[in-house]
């Protein structure tokens, strides 16, 4: 008699191939592979409650390895979740809960998007330090009330991208030993044998990297797997990687161990003579009810440990009524009040760096939120994104507000994303050269698809920074980042649109990216309220004719405002009224209504220039059809920066003309 619990991994293994089959789509292979090690982690390990995804005491399980999503699936709908059967009928089909790839936010108990390989093990590494780090800040003696693990699967193609290994070098770093890889460790990859690209030894390269190690020898040796989780929960100073040897789609007479079974249906000839294999006599989508049932105890036993929890909370709220508070705030991702009046304000004329005026600012917001945390892709004398007074991390020390990230720019902005995801950080951040955003502009599309409240700040961000030259001056990376849905864009023209920015993340939704300047900039105006109210709508008026007539428009963002507010000087010398428009976010200006729209840019007047130090593209849509667009469409050089600008035409001499030009026209 086959006992319950091989009936229960087998009803993985079947509905992940029938799903793939319906949808003749799909990668049967790893779900039927990792079927048992997927088991014993979610029936004898894992901490959750299908009724309350979001419970915050739950364990995280990342399916790294999201091509294998019909492994995930099947787990939620085995296991209770809001997940029906006709959901996972329907898998891979428009307007479904059960996408080719797990999403965030679509599908209930999907904890990260993952399909990028490498992305998932990295944001594991992010949720791992965040439960590190809120454990620290409000655990006490008696009261742990943030004391839960992170799991993540992941495959060799997961342990072969570079974004994994920085994020995973990390983690033995800090030793997040609340953090465990389960390794499917097939030897398949899609082109066939892992072993053409992949010959290192694993092992070796984690404890290299301070991690525990352990190995089971059969994927399908439910007490041996969970031996190894047992021993890997006893590390308490150091992540766990299990290498578990599996055989891609298990069952399978004619395709398992085979790069055959990894990214296509089995075939219907194929899926019969697996299921008589495996000795599965239930119809397509069938479930026996003793193996829903045996799944469905997590119901009761999920229920009982958030219950439990609850009533530690509620212990411990009553002894720390101060911490409380703070841990309420946190789990809003909300400042304490107070926080806008202590944002910083400058005198006209002052000359300051937007880094610097953005490093001052976040510094004003930290102390409105402790468990507000970032860091620096090693460049913190850069960017000036440390928190003031507080601890950094190292080796062992993870519970730290400054995250020493090293140079390791996509594992950093994929832990960020993690951070984010876990819940209770309050605006994480990371902080580079705006150049090497696309190293980490993988991690950023993800956190803008996620719609997660993550904040990239990027300084050095035009051929301002000079002589560095072109490999650090960025020019197209701007426009790139505005193309990206979700993902707001702020680059502010002086430190007050700085503080202004800030004032605005503070309270969006959204992921945002902050891009400051190397070259102090010239305080603008001493209306702060103003200028923050206008960069919270995106785009404003700065500068009107004193006659309040507008023959033309001048738009621009970050440092070439000043330079666009110079050239409207020229301009009225000439009797010609301009309007500078300041246009530090087009995303939130795009969102505001048409009568806001309007009275900024109003469409009686078509005589607009743009200029901005980076390329042109894009511009259209604001300037019009027949506007001018100055900008950078090369690359820059190495020289001072105002001899770059002065070479490239970015001056306002150059603006006054081309407005002077459509005129005349």
């Amino acid at each position: 008699m086959t006992d319950i619990r091989t009936v229960a991994i087998n009803s993985i293994r079947a509905l992940s191939i029938d799903a793939v089959q319906r949808a003749n789509s799909g990668h049967p292979g790893l779900p039927m592979g990792a079927a048992a090690m997927a088991y014993t982690l979610w029936m004898r390990h894992m901490r959750y409650n299908p009724r309350k995804p979001d419970w915050f005491n739950r364990d995280r399980f990342v399916l790294s390895a999201g091509h294998g999503s019909m492994l995930l699936y099947a787990l939620l709908y085995l296991t209770g979740y809001d997940l029906s059967i006709e959901e996972i009928k329907n898998f891979r089909q428009w307007g479904s809960a059960t996408p080719g790839h797990p999403e965030y936010g679509h599908t209930p108990g999907v904890e990260t998007t993952t399909g990028p390989l490498g992305q998932g093990a990295a944001t594991a590494v992010g949720m791992a330090l965040a439960e590190a780090y809120l454990a620290g800040h409000f655990n006490r003696d008696g009261h742990n009330i943030v004391d839960h693990y992170t799991y993540a699967l992941v495959s060799d193609g997961d342990l072969m991208e570079g974004v994994c290994l920085e994020a995973a070098a990390l983690a033995g770093h800090w030793g997040l030993g609340k953090l465990i890889f389960l390794y499917d460790d097939n030897e398949i990859t899609l082109d066939g044998a892992a072993s053409m690209t992949f010959s290192e030894d694993v092992a070796l390269r984690f404890e290299a990297m301070n991690w525990h190690v352990s190995r089971v020898s059969d994927g399908n040796d439910v007490a041996a797997i969970d031996e190894a989780l047992t021993a890997a929960r006893a590390v308490p100073a150091k992540p766990s990687l299990i290498a578990v040897r599996t055989v891609i789609g298990y069952g399978s007479p004619n395709k398992q161990g085979s790069s055959a079974a990894h990214g296509s249906p089995l075939g219907l000839d194929e899926v019969a003579a697996t299921k008589a294999n495996l000795g599965w006599e239930a119809e397509e989508f069938a479930v026996p009810e003793e193996a829903l049932a045996h799944f469905r105890s997590a119901l009761e036993r999920g229920a009982a440990a958030e219950a439990a929890w609850q009533e530690r909370l509620r212990s411990w709220q009553a002894a720390y009524p101060a911490l409380a508070q703070e841990w309420d705030l946190a789990l809003a991702g909300q400042f304490a009040d107070g926080w806008r009046g202590a944002l910083p304000s400058w005198q006209v004329g002052d000359s300051i760096a937007t880094r610097s005026a953005g490093g001052v600012a976040l510094n004003a917001l930290a102390s409105y939120a402790p468990t507000m945390v970032g860091g620096d892709a090693d460049l913190a004398g850069s960017t000036k994104t440390l928190i003031a007074g507080a601890a950094h991390t190292g080796p062992g020390e993870a519970a730290a507000r400054n995250l020493r990230f090293g140079v390791r720019e996509h594992g950093m902005g994929a832990i960020v994303n993690g951070l984010a995801l876990h819940g209770g950080m309050v605006k994480p951040y990371s902080a580079t050269f705006f150049t090497f955003s696309d190293y980490m502009r993988p991690a950023m599309r993800l956190g803008a698809l996620m719609d997660i409240p993550a904040v990239y700040i990027f300084t050095h961000d035009s051929i301002g920074l000079g002589e560095d030259g072109p490999t650090h001056q960025p020019v197209e990376q701007l426009m790139s980042l505005r193309a990206m849905p979700n993902l707001h864009v702020f680059r502010p023209a002086d430190a007050t649109e700085t503080a202004g920015a800030w004032a605005a993340i503070a309270t969006l939704a959204h992921p945002a990216a902050l891009v400051l300047s190397r070259q102090g900039l010239p305080a603008l105006a001493g209306n702060d309220v103003g200028i923050h109210e206008g960069v919270a709508r995106g785009a404003y008026v700065l500068s009107e004719h004193e006659s309040g007539e507008v023959e033309a428009i001048i738009l621009a963002s970050g440092s070439e405002v000043s330079i666009a507010l110079d050239a409207a000087g020229l301009l009225e010398e000439a009797g010609i009224a301009a309007r500078v428009v300041s246009m530090p976010c087009w995303e939130l200006f795009d969102a505001q209504g048409r009568d806001y729209q309007e009275s900024v840019l109003p469409a009686a007047v078509s005589q607009r220039v743009s200029i901005e130090a980076g390329v042109t593209l894009g511009w259209r849509r604001y300037i019009g059809e027949h506007g001018i667009a100055l900008g950078v469409d090369r690359f820059g050089a190495s020289a001072p920066y105002k001899t770059i600008y002065e070479a490239l035409g970015l001056t306002p001499g150059h603006v006054a003309h081309a407005v002077q030009s459509l005129i005349e026209a």
